[in-house]
């Protein structure tokens, strides 16, 4: 049996990595106040430090975090699809996540700390599609994918339709429209 406030305790923690989200993608990593991720998260200073004992703890920590929302959201939009269909939901993924997802916009505030983590990133990102990844050459598509992602991260576009068409092309999926309206 958990432990009476375990919960609670997971739930703060979420509140507060998911603020750093929101203040990253308003300040960027130099100017983050962990002051203003408190008020954000709706904690107090001390609540923060219990879980965070320096801004160092608190953006490890939100590295860890960002890649498990990730992660997390392309499991649970592959879950039980044919292994066909799997790539394409991953996809979409990356289009929702990049529309959504606040502290994408870090790109905007400081460019040069964004590129040293791209290059930490993009191999990850490649290796988790090309598990998903089918047909001839599956590394080349998945890799030609992972650059249009990045581009469209770089130089934000607001067509989700073609930016998710864009990434199917450089995948290679073959999307076919569903018969009937979800």
């Amino acid at each position: 049996m958990e432990e009476p406030g375990v919960e609670a305790d997971n739930s703060t923690r979420q509140r507060i990595l998911a603020a750093t989200a929101e203040v990253l993608g308003r300040n960027g990593m130099t100017k983050l106040s962990l002051s203003e991720v408190a008020l954000q998260a709706s904690v107090s200073r001390p609540t923060l430090y219990r879980w965070f004992a320096s801004k160092k703890d608190l953006l490890e920590a939100f590295v860890v975090w960002e890649r498990q929302f990730y992660e997390r959201a392309v499991a649970e939009a592959t879950a039980d699809l044919p292994a066909c269909e799997k790539l394409d939901a991953a996809l979409r993924v990356i289009v929702d996540y990049q529309q959504s997802y606040p502290g994408l916009r870090m790109i905007d505030i400081e460019p040069a700390q964004v590129i040293r983590r791209l290059s930490r990133v993009i191999p990850l990102m490649r290796q988790r599609l090309e598990r998903l990844a089918q047909g001839s050459d599956p590394s080349l598509a998945v890799s030609t994918a992972v650059r249009v992602a990045i581009s469209h991260y770089v130089v934000r576009s607001d067509d989700d339709a073609e930016f998710l068409d864009q990434l199917r092309h450089a995948a290679r999926v073959k999307h076919h429209a569903p018969d009937s309206a979800s």
